[in-house]
């Protein structure tokens, strides 16, 4: 049947291509398999089959297989190499520390305060040998009673300022220190904190032997004629606590380690004790021949241009001078603003306008409220204002503090 259709075609005048001898059973596979011939392949190849994938392409994954295996482990040793060459310097570091004597906690030579046995239970403890080595440095330490051992902490982290907030309730005599009533208790009171463990410090640091007789020098041994600063915040009526404060510091006063303002004239001495907050200030005042508190002045009353010549009014017409005040303080935020991308011309003219009416009036400059974090922005604070002339640092890091990384 085949057969006769091809011929037929030939006398029509078709062209068609030569007879193929094509088995019945050859005809029924290429049926078949047409789906699969190749569109550009020559006829007599139209039953290759299509390409199969071979098992070349699944053998080439065993080494990149391996080749990841291999870059994982060795990762892996790298890391565990790293992090015991990090432990094994820091062992050596805390072996240093321990043999040396190197200390990164300023309260660490304090670890035992306060336990049973140890004597310090009642607060009776005092450090005799702790600043034998201290550099006094120009700090305030900010609420100084939140410190593991107020005082101590700060005066062996080198610290020349400290800051007592007092309390007096009605029908009670004793003055109690504490940032809030919630956290006031009995045994820390301002005698028991401040006074007597300064009156402690001096006694051993003016011994009465055959080769020394005097009562001049202070707490720091590397410098003697450094005063401590005892800034007592007054949180209630100002009236009442002032009579408190001047009694309490009588054991100070009598030992003649007060400073103080006689007859006109200023003698610095070991202590020197500013009123804040609630104080009054008439009652600074009050005795015109003898004081020896003295105020915390308004800071931001004392603008001047920086930019002129001479001054701005004669020193003798200012209501607070070195007579009646030690401190010129002022919160920072409030006064200077947020730097947290540096510090602006305008602030920068007016601290120096500030800082040069504060010295103008024989005052000391202190920016409370300065800013904790981000430490760049911290260090940054503390480095600009100690560069453009303030007198000392209101910090609560004592750490870094005495590290003077700013």
């Amino acid at each position: 049947m085949n057969i006769d259709v091809l011929s037929n075609s030939m006398s029509m005048g078709i062209t068609t291509r030569p007879k193929k001898n094509i088995s019945l059973s050859g005809l029924w596979n290429r049926q078949r398999q047409h789906d699969y011939a190749p569109v550009d392949g020559a006829e007599e190849n139209e039953f290759v089959a299509a390409p199969r994938i071979e098992s070349d392409s699944v053998s080439q994954n065993g080494p990149r297989r391996r080749w990841c295996h291999n870059r994982l482990t060795c990762g892996s040793i790298w890391g565990l190499t790293i992090l015991a060459s990090i432990l094994l310097i820091n062992l050596l570091l805390l072996i240093t520390r321990s043999l040396w004597g190197i200390e990164d906690d300023p309260d660490k030579i304090f670890g035992n305060w306060g336990k049973p046995g140890t004597g310090t239970e009642g607060l009776a403890w005092y450090p005799t040998d702790f600043l034998r080595d201290v550099v006094p440095i120009r700090c305030h330490s900010h609420n100084d009673y939140w410190r593991k051992v107020p005082l101590f902490s700060a005066l062996h982290a080198g610290c020349i300022g400290v800051e007592a907030d007092v309390w007096l309730f009605d029908g009670d005599s004793e003055l109690y220190v504490g940032h809030d009533t919630a956290a006031l208790t009995p045994n820390r009171t301002f005698q028991s904190l401040y006074v007597n463990p300064l009156v402690d410090l001096l006694n051993r640091t003016n011994p009465q032997t055959e080769l020394y007789n005097d009562t001049r020098r202070g707490v720091f041994d590397y410098d003697p004629e450094q005063t401590v600063i005892l800034l007592v915040d007054f949180k209630t009526d100002g009236a009442k606590i002032w009579p408190r404060v001047m009694a309490q510091l009588e054991p100070l006063r009598s030992r003649g380690w007060l400073t103080h303002f006689k007859d006109g004239t200023m003698n610095q001495r070991q202590v020197t004790v500013v009123g804040t907050g609630n104080t009054p200030f008439d009652l600074v005042m009050e005795n015109s021949t003898y004081r020896d508190v003295f105020f915390d002045a308004p800071l931001s009353e004392m603008w001047e241009d920086p930019d002129l010549l001479g001054s701005a009014s004669s020193k003798e017409n200012a209501t607070y001078d070195e007579t009646n005040s030690f401190y010129a303080s002022a919160s920072f935020g409030e006064t200077i603003g947020h730097v947290l991308t540096g510090f602006s011309d305008d602030q920068i003219h007016k601290i120096r306008g500030q800082i040069r009416g504060a010295h103008r009036r024989g005052l000391k400059v202190r920016y409370w409220d300065t800013p904790g974090w981000p430490i760049g922005v911290r260090n940054n604070v503390w480095r600009t204002l100690m560069e453009e002339g303030a007198d000392i640092l209101n910090v609560d890091d004592l750490k870094s503090a005495s590290r003077r990384e700013w």
